[in-house]
């Protein structure tokens, strides 16, 4: 969309320096500036809130842009335009697509990863938002340091969360195997051939740990943020800490949490727990967490509009003040992958706004570095009469 040189925002209710306050914002360029004047154009925006841009950590709705149906992928410059809208649409402007990193191959395998960032490198000039990549490294893809290591430096790719689904996996070959069936044919294995393989990715156990070490040396060097996935015990957090993988990523119960705080490492839960009122897989409820003090940010796991609305239900259960239920979607985020241009509303930092009806709490407008990303309602009808500043011919 049409970028504006210079904005003047308004009579809203801005989330600044940790309160809302009626106040008036300048945008110059694609950064917040100081108070300023003679702005291009000047928008009321009375009854409104404006709170800084969500920063979402995880994401993997992408995959259904995609692929709307697993038989039935859309080519990537059409699916990642999807994808980018879904997020601005969500008052998302920093976001990162999980996507796997795994044995099960298909679109989880590192062939599809590593097209999948070729992809993103050719749309990103076209983005409305910031799009980034986040790998979800299956820990038994041992064979793959090499070409792994080689992709993240290549592409750029600034975060990476380790995870284990091959215990899941393996369990369901008694319990459930009619969906291991399904799982196997997204590889384009069927069940015989996808059994095979889960015993034969078992047997590289040994190698395990000495992968892991081995990438946590080549993040640290690339300057990577790296974390685990889905923690199930106080070991399983140990373990990932000691090698460096700070970042607990949806943890199960509350002992690998509370491990997590104890040792200063962020924990991350997923923005749609909180709206549905529990996790869709059985695990620990985001609230829980949240009323103990063991959640820093919430992500948007697998639906978008789930930060915004999670922030507002945070408020309204009386767990935590707008302030910081927001904190979780955009400030702590920002601090937990040392965007410090971001994340927060003040003269300088990137102009990462969303624009929220106070009334209804819909998300009317996103601005992504001083660009309108989203905009609609009402909001669209006075952002179209508000008057332009005539440019004198000096000028």
């Amino acid at each position: 969309m049409t970028r504006t040189q210079s904005l003047h925002l308004s009579g809203a209710q801005a989330l600044v320096d940790g309160a809302l306050a009626q106040g008036d914002l300048w945008i110059a360029g694609q950064r917040l500036s100081g108070q300023g004047s003679g702005a291009d154009q000047r928008i009321d925006l009375s009854g409104y809130l404006v709170l800084p841009g969500i920063i979402d950590l995880h994401g993997d709705a992408f995959e259904r842009h995609l692929a709307p149906r697993p038989s039935a992928p859309f080519p990537a410059a059409i699916g990642l335009q999807s994808v980018d809208r879904d997020a601005a649409s969500s008052g998302v402007t920093t976001a990162w697509m999980a996507q796997s990193w795994s044995w099960e191959g298909g679109t989880r395998g590192p062939e599809f990863a590593i097209q999948f960032m070729q992809d993103l490198a050719t749309y990103r000039p076209r983005a409305l938002t910031d799009l980034r990549i986040q790998l979800r490294c299956e820990t038994f893809t041992v064979d793959t340091a090499d070409q792994l290591i080689a992709a993240v430096r290549d592409h750029g790719i600034d975060y990476v969360i380790f995870n284990d689904h091959l215990g899941e996996a393996l369990d369901m070959i008694k319990t459930d195997p009619e969906n291991l069936s399904v799982w196997g044919k997204r590889g384009g294995r069927d069940l015989a051939g996808f059994i095979r393989l889960l015993h034969d990715t078992k047997a590289l156990a040994p190698r395990v740990p000495r992968y892991l070490c081995t990438l946590a040396a080549a993040f640290d060097q690339l300057g990577v943020t790296y974390g685990s996935h889905d923690d199930h015990d106080a070991a399983t957090r140990d373990y990932y800490g000691m090698i460096g993988a700070r970042i607990c990523e949806f943890p199960t119960r509350h002992a690998p949490a509370n491990v997590a705080k104890a040792n200063g490492d962020p924990v991350l839960m997923g923005a749609p727990n909180v709206v549905r009122g529990g996790s869709q897989s059985g695990n620990i409820a985001a609230t829980d967490l949240i009323r103990a003090g063991l959640c820093d940010a919430l992500v948007s796991d697998y639906h978008y509009p789930s930060l915004a609305n999670a922030a507002f239900t945070l408020v309204d259960k009386g767990l935590v003040p707008l302030a910081q239920a927001w904190a979780m979607i955009a400030e702590n985020p920002a601090r937990i992958m040392g965007l410090d241009d971001r994340g927060v509303i003040a003269a300088g930092k990137r102009a990462d706004l969303v624009i929220c009806n106070a009334q209804t709490r819909e998300i009317e407008g996103t601005l992504a570095a001083g660009r309108w990303a989203h905009l609609c309602g009402d909001l669209a009808d006075r952002v179209s009469q508000a008057p332009a500043r005539l440019a004198h011919a000096a000028e």
